[in-house]
């Protein structure tokens, strides 16, 4: 493989990661890789329509004065994913605003944001934001024309199965089936071996690493998309109150309320779940992880504390799932050092065990196919 195939072929998979990447995040409620405003609030930084490089939360360090954010809000636009500019931090959590905008979003209707609602930073190089023009318009046309298309898998099926976050799941691990048959059953040379008329054997070549390169990224792409959508944060809003209520979100100022978080397990493989507070006023466990065979349940103790200032709050915790296909000691003491690791462990074992299979039958060299084709003789039969 020359270098210009190599470059065609890196950029042709960065092009369909990036734009699946999108898609999977606008879906799932949390940026992966590249996002996009739909609003001019973010003008002149990130003009509408326009995307940006969205750094996760689990490697962008620290939230600070002056980041651009993309959280989870609660009230903004009718709840949602957001991008503004982080301008402030109190005790209750960050103070943000739209470039454009006049006021403060805590002056509106927005509570404070905690550290659990941010899903991710805008890269900035220099204090400038790194934009890329015009790719959230290019992504909400897909974006349209795929709903349009699980809307219509759904009538014809009759079936919801096909609508949203889980139908988006089905369509492109359908297409990342479909792209990788392609890669492996693709022809990259071949000519006739010999001229003879009665039987002509035609080599079909194909390339061991491209095979072995394709199962890897199909199964990385799946298992890591797996467990992020298994994963996510849980918000609890709370009133701190002046009074006793029976409502469970409904807390005396400054105490605490305990009750049970219940996890069920129904996928196919068994998988560790570990929790971890991600704002002030809240308490996970016991136990802080367990283990769930395929449909189980278990259930964890969430304590929320009330401010001693009654009003409305925000409060929230991350659970990560990871499939058990290491130790679960082992896959705890990843997460420990960062998720990212115990993810990018688990993948790489998940990945293995697949590829493994491919790289036996093709190895790293050329695999060869023959298709033989026999013409019909002249003259009587």
């Amino acid at each position: 493989m020359n270098p210009r195939s190599v470059a065609v072929y890196a950029f042709e998979i960065g092009l369909l990661l990036a734009v699946a990447a999108i898609l999977v995040g606008q879906f799932y409620g949390t940026p992966v890789l590249l996002s996009f405003v739909e609003t001019g609030s973010m003008a002149p930084t990130i003009e509408a329509g326009d995307g940006f490089v969205a750094v996760p939360t689990a490697v962008a360090g620290p939230v600070e004065e002056g980041d651009v954010v993309t959280f989870d809000a609660r009230n903004l636009h009718g709840g949602g994913l957001t991008t503004h500019r982080v301008v402030g931090e109190t005790d209750e959590g960050y103070v943000t605003q739209g470039d454009a905008n006049a006021v403060t979003d805590q002056d509106d209707t927005e509570p404070h944001v905690s550290d659990g609602q941010i899903k991710a930073k805008a890269l900035q190089i220099d204090g400038e934001v790194v934009a890329i023009p015009h790719l959230g318009t290019a992504v909400m046309g897909i974006q349209s024309g795929l709903e349009r298309i699980q809307g219509g898998l759904a009538a014809t099926f009759g079936t919801s199965a096909f609508l949203g976050a889980q139908g988006l799941s089905y369509l492109l691990f359908g297409f990342g089936i479909l792209v990788y048959a392609i890669g492996l059953f693709e022809e990259h040379s071949g000519r006739p071996r010999d001229d003879r008329s009665r039987s002509r054997s035609r080599p079909h070549i194909y390339d061991g690493r491209r095979i072995v390169l394709l199962s890897i990224l199909f199964m990385a792409v799946v298992s890591m998309g797996t467990m992020g959508a298994m994963s996510g944060t849980e918000r609890i809003d709370i009133v701190s109150a002046s009074f006793d209520s029976e409502r469970p979100t409904v807390i005396p100022a400054g105490e605490q309320r305990q009750w049970n978080d219940t996890f069920y397990n129904g996928g196919v493989f068994p998988v560790v779940t570990t929790l971890e507070p991600t704002s002030n006023g809240i308490e996970t466990g016991p136990p802080d992880h367990v283990l769930l065979p395929r449909g189980e349940s278990a259930n964890v103790t969430v304590t929320v504390t009330a401010p001693p200032e009654t009003g409305s709050y925000i409060r929230s915790y991350r659970e990560y799932r990871y499939f058990m296909v290491l130790p679960p000691s082992v896959i705890l003491a990843l997460h420990e050092v960062h998720p990212w690791l115990a993810m990018g462990a688990v993948t790489g074992v998940i990945s293995a065990l697949f590829v493994a299979p491919v790289l036996f039958v093709t190895g790293f060299g050329t695999v060869r196919t023959r298709e033989r084709k026999r013409e019909s003789p002249t003259g009587w039969w």
